[in-house]
Parts: C-alpha cells; sequence; structure tokens
C-alpha cells in the first residue's frame, strides 16, 4: 500500500467485494412502517451514497441493504460493512453479527453477549481485535466475552481471517483472526457529516446510533455513539425468556491528518450496560468500558519502505455480575443454586502496542514487526446486596506477552503467489492467588502456587501457495498453518480447584494446532462460487471436564490438556437468474474428535444451510431466507459422572425469514423484517442450559426467539 486509504476510498473497495460501483456505503437507519416490503436473501440491495457523491442517481447500482449471509472474497479471507442491516434482527454484540458468516455459531444464554464459536472453535482460539487492540472481559465464565464489548456499527468493517494462515495479529490465533476497524476520515475541504439509525421491534426492541464527522484537510472529529435495549423475549411457544438487555457505548476520535501521507489518531471510548441470562446462575448488572489508543501511521517513506504502522492502546473492563439486580433470589427455593442475594465484581486492564513496517522489493513484500501486551485481572465478591462494594479490590493474575513477527509474498509470476509468516512470543503469568477459593470467595484454601510464575516460549508460522487457474475463471488455494497458545485466565485460574489434585495453573500446558487449509474461488458471469475445507491435528487441546461438586445442585470444572482431530468446511454459491432475481446458497461443517478418550471433542455445530432468493428493483428489494440446521446427534458423553460442556443431542431445525428495504432518496433508506415467520419453537445446539429459580430446569435448553419483526431507517447527511 503506497499510501493513506481514506475513509471514502476503503469504503469504496469494500463495496468492490460485493460487485458494486465503488461509492461510500452509509451507515443505515430502519423504522417500522414498511411491513410491506420483505426481504431475507443473502443479498437485499441499498444504494451506497456517498455525502460527495454528484453522479446521477440511476447511474448508480445497488449496493446490499440487508445481510443475511457473507460470502468469502478471497482465500480464507471474508470481508463485510458491520453498518449494513442483517437479517435476523440487527445484532447488538460482535458475537452475534459474526453468526452471518458460514462457520461461526454462538454459544447463547440469553438475548444478548453470545460467545462466537468458529467451526468448533472459541474462547481465545478466535483472535478478537477492535482498530489493532484487544478488549478482554473479566468474567471467569465467560459472562462478558470481549465481543460483549463490541458494538458493530460503531466500525467500517469486519474481517476474519481463517484459520492460523495470518502472524500479524498476536499469537494464539488457532481458529481464526476477526478485525473490525475503523477507516479515516477524510474532508478536501471543510465540511461534515451526520449518519444516524433507529431501529424498533418486538420485545421492546429499541436501538438509536448516531456516526458525525466534521474536519478539513488537516483533520477531523468523529462521534459514534448508541444505545440498544430491548425486554426479555418470547420463544416459538409464547413463554417469555429471561433475555432483557440494555447497553451504551460512545466513541470520540480525533485526526490529524498533516498530508495526505501521514496519520495520528486519539480514539476515546466508554460504555456500560445490563444483560439478563437464562442460562446462569447470575445475571450480568455492569459491563463498564474505557479504551484509549493512538494510532500513527506514515506511507511512502522510500523506494522500499512503504509504510510504518504503530497503535498503542489501554483498554479496562469493570463487569459486576449478580443474582438480585435483574431477578429476584428466593430463600426458601431449594432448587435453587443461589438461593440468596450475592455477588462478584471482577476487572481486567489491559496495556498493549504494535509497531509494523512493511517494505517492497522487486516481487516481494515483507511486513515485520513487534507487539507487546501485559494486563491484569482482579476481583471482589461478598453475600448481600452491593457489600462487595465495601471491600478491597484483589489482584489474581497478571499476564505479559512479547512477539516478534514477519510475512513474506513472492508474486512467482504466472498468476501465481506464495505467502509465508513467522512469529515467536515469550509468554508470562503470575498466579497472585494467596488462597483458592470459589466463585463466591468461600471454601477457601491456601494456594501452593501463590506468587508462582510460569513462562512459555511459543512460535508460530504458515506458508500459503496461491494460484490463478487458466483453465478457469478461479483461484485455488492450499496453506499449513501452525500455532501455538498459552492458557487464558479462563483456563488457567477459573477452574476449580479440587483439594489434593494439582491446579491448573501447574499442570496446563500450551494448546498446538498444526492445521491444513485449502479451497476454490469462482466467479464467471451470473455465477459466484467458493469453497473454503480444512483438517487440523491439535496436540494439548485444553478441554474443560464438568461434574458435580460438593453441593449437587453445583457444577465444578476443571481442565485438562488432549489430543484432538479436527476437519470440516464452508462452501458458498450465489447466481443470477435474471438482472433482478438473485438466488445465493452456503453449507457449514464442522468435525472434531477427542482422540485421547475416542470421544467426540465437545461443542461441535451441526451442520447448518442457508438459502436465500433476492428479488431488486430501482430502490427498493425483497427477498427471503430459509436457515436449515441438521440434529447433532454426536457429542462428547464424557465418562460416569463427568461430563464436557455437551448438554445433550439437539434436534434439527429450519426457520424462514423475510425482509426489504426501500430507498427514499440519498438521505433516507427504511428496511425492515421478520425473523423465524413461521414462530418456530427451537434452540440452537451450543445454547446454554437453563437454570432453576427462572421458570426452566436446570438441563432444559433455552429456546431461540420466536416470530420477531424489527424495521429501521437509516438516515445520511
Amino acid at each position: 500500500m503506497s499510501r493513506i486509504i481514506r475513509g471514502s476510498e476503503a469504503r469504496a473497495r469494500l463495496s468492490d467485494t460485493f460487485s458494486i460501483q465503488p461509492s461510500r456505503l452509509r451507515w443505515q437507519f430502519a423504522h417500522a412502517a414498511l411491513l410491506g416490503l420483505l426481504s431475507s436473501g443473502a443479498i437485499a440491495a441499498e444504494q451506497a451514497v456517498h455525502h460527495h457523491h454528484h453522479a446521477e442517481h440511476d447511474s448508480v447500482q445497488l449496493a446490499p441493504m440487508v445481510i443475511t449471509g457473507v460470502a468469502q472474497q478471497s482465500p480464507l479471507t471474508v470481508t463485510t460493512d458491520p453498518k449494513i442491516p442483517r437479517q435476523p434482527v440487527p445484532a447488538s454484540d460482535a458475537g452475534d453479527y459474526l453468526q452471518t458468516i458460514p462457520g461461526f455459531s454462538a454459544v447463547r444464554g440469553g438475548g444478548s453477549n453470545s460467545d462466537p464459536v468458529f467451526r468448533g472453535m472459541f474462547g481465545s482460539r478466535l483472535k478478537l481485535l477492535t482498530n489493532g487492540g484487544e478488549m478482554l472481559g473479566a468474567c471467569p465464565s465467560r459472562m462478558d466475552s470481549p465481543s460483549s464489548y463490541i458494538t458493530p456499527e460503531n466500525y467500517d468493517s469486519l474481517t476474519v481471517i481463517k484459520g492460523p494462515q495470518t502472524v500479524l495479529w498476536g499469537p494464539g490465533n488457532s481458529a481464526a483472526t476477526i478485525l473490525f476497524e475503523r477507516d479515516p476520515e477524510s474532508f478536501s475541504e471543510l465540511g461534515g457529516r451526520i449518519d444516524a439509525s433507529f431501529l424498533v421491534g418486538s420485545d421492546g426492541r429499541f436501538d438509536r446510533n448516531i456516526d458525525a464527522a466534521a474536519g478539513g484537510e488537516q483533520g477531523y472529529i468523529r462521534l459514534l455513539a448508541n444505545r440498544s435495549d430491548s425486554d426479555d423475549y418470547q420463544d416459538g411457544n409464547g413463554d417469555d425468556v429471561h433475555s432483557r438487555w440494555d447497553k451504551w457505548s460512545t466513541d470520540l476520535v480525533l485526526g490529524w491528518t498533516p498530508d495526505e501521507d501521514t496519520l495520528l489518531e486519539l480514539t476515546l471510548g466508554r460504555g456500560d450496560g445490563e444483560a439478563r441470562y437464562a442460562g446462569r446462575g447470575m445475571d450480568g448488572s455492569q459491563f463498564e468500558r474505557e479504551s484509549i489508543s493512538l494510532r500513527f501511521e506514515k506511507t511512502n517513506l522510500g523506494e522500499n519502505l512503504k509504510k510504518i504502522d504503530a497503535r498503542v492502546y489501554y483498554n479496562y473492563a469493570d463487569h459486576v455480575m449478580d443474582n438480585y439486580s435483574l431477578r429476584r433470589p428466593n430463600p426458601n427455593d431449594v432448587m435453587m443454586p443461589m438461593r440468596n442475594p450475592m455477588a462478584t465484581a471482577v476487572d481486567r486492564r489491559t496495556l498493549g502496542g504494535r509497531l509494523a513496517a512493511t517494505w517492497e522489493v522487486g516481487k516481494y513484500e515483507l511486513v515485520a514487526g513487534v507487539d507487546a501486551q501485559t494486563n491484569e485481572h482482579r476481583r471482589r465478591s461478598a453475600a448481600g446486596i452491593d457489600t462487595y462494594k465495601n471491600l478491597p479490590w484483589t489482584k489474581d493474575a497478571e499476564f505479559t506477552q512479547y512477539g516478534v513477527f514477519g510475512e513474506l509474498s513472492r508474486d512467482l509470476g504466472d498468476s501465481r503467489r506464495i505467502i509465508g509468516g513467522l512469529r515467536a512470543d515469550r509468554v508470562t503469568a503470575t498466579d497472585e492467588r494467596s488462597q483458592l477459593c470459589n466463585m463466591m470467595g468461600m471454601g477457601c484454601r491456601d494456594n501452593p502456587t501463590a506468587g508462582d510464575e510460569r513462562s512459555d516460549n511459543l512460535y508460530s508460522g504458515f506458508v500459503r501457495y496461491e494460484h490463478d487457474l487458466q483453465g478457469i475463471p478461479a483461484t485455488a488455494y492450499i496453506g499449513l498453518g501452525h500455532s501455538q497458545r498459552f492458557a487464558d485466565y479462563w483456563e488457567l485460574f477459573s477452574a476449580a480447584n479440587r483439594v489434593g489434585i494439582q491446579t491448573s495453573f501447574e499442570t496446563v500446558d500450551p494448546e498446538k494446532t498444526t492445521q491444513l487449509d485449502f479451497g476454490i474461488q469462482y466467479s464467471q458471469g451470473p455465477l459466484d462460487a467458493w469453497a473454503s475445507a480444512y483438517v487440523g491435528q491439535i496436540r494439548d487441546y485444553i478441554m474443560f471436564n464438568y461434574g458435580p461438586g460438593a453441593n449437587p445442585l453445583h457444577t465444578i470444572s476443571w481442565t485438562d490438556n488432549i489430543d484432538a482431530r479436527i476437519a470440516g468446511a464452508e462452501v458458498g454459491a450465489s447466481y443470477r437468474l435474471t438482472p433482478n432475481w438473485k438466488t445465493d446458497a452456503s453449507l457449514a461443517y464442522a468435525w472434531g474428535k477427542n482422540s485421547s478418550d475416542g470421544e467426540a471433542l465437545p461443542q461441535m455445530p451441526p451442520l447448518e444451510g442457508r438459502l436465500g432468493l433476492t428479488y431488486e428493483q430501482g430502490d427498493w428489494s425483497a427477498a427471503g431466507l430459509w436457515r436449515v440446521v441438521a440434529a447433532q446427534n454426536r457429542v462428547a458423553e464424557g465418562k460416569g459422572n463427568v461430563t464436557s460442556k455437551d448438554f445433550d443431542e439437539s434436534s434439527g431445525f429450519g426457520v424462514f425469514s423475510l425482509n426489504g428495504a426501500y430507498r427514499l432518496n440519498e438521505n433516507f433508506k427504511l428496511s425492515t423484517g421478520i425473523d423465524n415467520l413461521f414462530d418456530k419453537a427451537y434452540s440452537e445446539h451450543l445454547n446454554q442450559a437453563g437454570n432453576a429459580g427462572i421458570g426452566l430446569s436446570a438441563t432444559e435448553r433455552l429456546n431461540e426467539p420466536g416470530r420477531t419483526w424489527w424495521a429501521r431507517v437509516d438516515m445520511s447527511f
């Protein structure tokens, strides 16, 4: 890249991935008036109009207006604009939005803050970054997964790199690297813009968003603010599910562009919220976020040195979980695991940075640099309402990581390329716990590893060959990658510590994934098709086991290293039947085996397919989407009273949805949809089990929302 890509150009490039003319995709808004325009196919069209755009109205082609599925655009890479509305009802968190990409699913325990899963892998196997920085959650049970702090509409692009096929963004990305990015603003003269949206829907859903910017040739200021709330949803049986949420987020961006080749950008952010969880014994009553980041880019530094990219970031999460703010504990309910008021507060401070440089010499391009991160975790907990606030914070863990990386590309000629990368990391964890206690700070004993430190050297790398085929208009690729992942806080410190048995801090080894990725991209005339497959071996896979604790109503967990094998594929195609009609389909399958115990690997999502049909005419579009999920009968059954986190086999289901969109003019757009049109009562395989005391048995899988309508108005000035 020879210069900074400004916001308008970056969005134009993103538009190209959807086969439209380069014009800036606008942030959109929808309102509940347009139920007659029904659309739910993979892509319903929107006219993308930049605020500086002067083309004639009928000369601009249509861009996606409502997204229900995102196709792979290049080998191993998926890119989309998270500002575009999607179906089902536009997402309130990053984990929810990712499910529009084939291969993604989620562990869901309520209406918001799902934990994303890709190809059956989740947790820190997914490297989830915002503007190059990492926001780590604090909950030992992943109630506040990193995705819960990300509002998709606060970002201009979403990129997913499948498998261990990049080394540029930190260690441990064995499943995928997920990048939410903002584009720099660009103003040729003093001016400004405002994009805003409102969304209303079933069960009291109400979202409001604003993205405003002003500036000139020398710099800009940008404000992004949003709020989303919803009541408990109803499932297909008409039963209420404990799932209400209310969350807000805001970011202020200050940019300085003294010339076309220089960018200095400061971002300040805050957010908070609350969410009910039907799948847990507690709710999240606070998700406070504080973020600061500084970014410097300089391009065209010389004949060979093309770019320097430096970033530093600070992220702070302050999370509170309790059983009295959003539900009522009942001391007389013997089936309720937590019958009396209690709360736990946890926080996490993360400081990190990255420096990378890009060189181009002949047919070679090298991106090389260093990165580092340190984070510390604290907690405090107590029985009683808000009594934890009177207690001091106790630090229980600290992590540090230093890494060096390089990624080299070589153009081999004849439409062939080879890309490879290596990285090395030094990761250290310190056990700051003086005692080992349960989640509520009770049942304590002395910690045998108090003050101990453990360190590991991690090595990762990949090589990939890409070839634009001569006989057919397609690109084929094959890549071999290896990733080593240090255990995260959840795996090292949250597992139950049983008396007489070594802790996870002492026993868990780093996880080592070796994976072969291969596939093809095809595009000619009305047909676009792609396939992405993988097969892998995981040594020392870190797996949680679950069993009964001293109290039969409580389940305890612990971690083991096992060996595992994984395989699967995602395939998709779209075909334009006529200038107005388009159909598309995708299929995703993941398979895993615990080869140490000869069982299925837990938490593998079932086979899933999507079929959509879209009609586009002028400024409006309509479509239908049929999502079909197979039964999952291959689950980890465990041994005796010890089971992995597969709740049981699950039934298959099919859900049909519709949506529609209409562009009134270059300033206003309406979109609307009906999800689960036939009010199907169904549950995803990975949904959390229920909780006694809120209307569900402790082994009952949570149902998803029933028929849901939503409508949204987008405004752009």
